[in-house]
């Protein structure tokens, strides 16, 4: 027998042996499961390598290390504020959020995800406003800066950054800087030198320890944070890049949304940024009520922060949305880059639009992924059935996730409406419970929608037979995107 044919029976064992592994061991979602054994049949090799990059699951492993004490203590927290909503001891500021009790309830009981009152929020959908506002308030730093983001760019807005961090560092503030690997591959070492030299701290999410193959590549730090002094407190999509200012000319205007949180919110914002950088550092940070000051109230507006990652099987963001979603009683305003739902969410979304409800999706005209932006086109079909409606953002590019319920509740954060978002990368949102906050958010995708072009089912239904293809095609491997 040839060589060749031992090989080729080696591979079809180690196909047949990974296939059932992924059947019967990992116990995987049912789309991914089908995705990733058309994978390895298809492409037998190629499959098993792709498998062993981006297939491993993490569910079952611990990643973040609590002391007992603050386990203890966070416990007795939610604890406490389970059994006030539960015997219905809570006063809300804006007593049009009573009817929203049920979702603080589930965030908290499922996310530890603590709901605040005394938080002010301001929001910015230009680039150029926010980084100028994050850079004023690292100015006014006094003991510490945290940044966390997925991308970082070593050009004009990133070197200005990195100059103020400097200049912070050098006064003895303390600045920790944590970027996913990924997502910031083309960065060089040098961009932090000065950072470090000054005495700041810098620390990569997940890093290759082979060069040029990272067994973790599919699961990535997605959440964008920054932290100062424990008092001011920046989420939402932008990264940093030129090109989040609206300066590429691929892209052109950069429509995204960040928000600004002062009050307690940020101490649960500082929580998760400690707990990544622990897991990323070689240098621990210890458990300093410096980190985590008495916040004197900065407004009235209600927050959760609500977090998910692939370490963890119950999805808190998603259920958030679902959630959200069922709640609705007259409009659902959604916009996001990559629209891959899993059927939990597009029923619900289905069943909102069937129910009445105005449905409205807002994606981007352009892609910047193609393959997952022919994903998304296949399920706007169903949306659109349902008698939802989708708009195409034109002005630039759309990067914004936001969702926005009948002008009482909304979401803001890193989550897409994907099912990478969903299951694969660790994200952040604040779950903001204010009529004036989210009427402000209702009215900013309302004007975005003069900058859109509707997506009609009889435009749709006009797509040629190839496009259909490529929409199938990958539809099928959504689960892996």
């Amino acid at each position: 027998m040839a060589w060749y044919e031992h090989l080729s029976t080696f591979v079809l064992i180690i196909n047949f042996l990974l296939a059932a592994a992924v059947i019967f061991l990992e116990r995987r979602n049912v789309g991914v499961t089908w995705a990733w054994l058309m994978v390895l049949v298809l492409i037998p090799v190629v499959g098993f390598i792709l498998y062993l990059i981006f297939g491993q699951n993490l569910s079952k492993v611990k990643l973040y290390k609590l002391s007992r004490e603050t386990t203890m203590v966070i416990k007795a927290i939610v604890e406490g504020q389970r059994r006030a909503y539960l015997q219905h001891d809570i006063h809300f500021h804006d007593e049009a959020m009573i009817p929203y009790s049920d979702l603080i309830y589930m965030n908290l009981s499922s996310g530890f995800a603590l709901y605040t009152q005394d938080n002010d929020v301001e929001i910015y959908t230009d680039g150029n406003d926010k980084f100028d506002a994050l850079i004023a308030s690292i100015q006014e730093a006094k003991q510490h800066v945290h940044l966390m983001y997925y991308i970082v760019r070593d050009d004009v807005i990133g070197r200005r950054l990195m100059a103020a961090l400097v200049e912070k560092a050098k006064e003895g503030v303390e600045v920790r800087f944590l970027y996913d690997h990924i997502g910031s591959t083309r960065l060089r070492s040098s961009y932090f030198s000065e950072l470090l030299l000054a005495g700041g701290m810098v620390a990569s999410f997940f890093p290759s320890k082979i060069p040029f193959l990272n067994f973790r590549v599919n699961y990535r730090n997605h959440r964008k944070l920054a932290i100062i002094d424990g008092n001011v407190g920046f989420i939402g999509g932008f990264n940093i890049g030129d090109e989040y200012l609206g300066l590429s000319e691929r892209f052109g205007y950069w429509r995204d949304t960040h928000l600004r949180l002062k009050g307690s919110s940020v101490l649960q914002m500082q929580a998760h940024f400690l707990m990544d950088w622990n897991l990323a550092s070689n240098v621990e940070v210890s458990e300093n009520p410096m980190y985590f000051p008495v916040v004197p109230t900065a407004g009235t507006v209600g927050v959760q922060i609500v977090s998910s990652g692939p370490s963890n099987t119950a999805e808190q963001i998603k259920n958030a949305y679902i959630k959200m979603i069922h709640a609705a009683k007259e409009f659902i305003y959604i916009q996001t880059p990559y629209f891959i739902p899993d059927e939990s969410v597009l029923t619900a979304l289905r069943l909102a639009a069937l129910s009445g409800v105005n449905v409205v999706l807002m994606i981007p005209a352009v892609p910047d992924h193609k393959m997952v932006y022919w994903a998304s086109y296949s399920y706007l079909g169903d949306l659109l059935a349902a008698g939802g409606r989708c708009m195409l953002y034109e002005r630039g590019f759309l990067h914004a996730k936001t969702i926005v319920v009948d002008g009482k509740i909304a979401s803001v954060g890193t989550a897409n409406v994907d099912i990478r978002s969903f299951k694969l990368n660790f994200e952040v949102n604040a779950i903001i419970y204010d009529s004036t906050t989210t009427e402000r958010l209702k009215q900013i995708f309302e004007t975005d929608m003069f900058t859109s072009r509707e997506l009609t089912m009889e435009i749709y239904e006009q797509r040629s037979r190839l496009q259909r293809f490529k929409e199938s095609f990958t539809r099928l491997l959504s689960p892996i995107l």
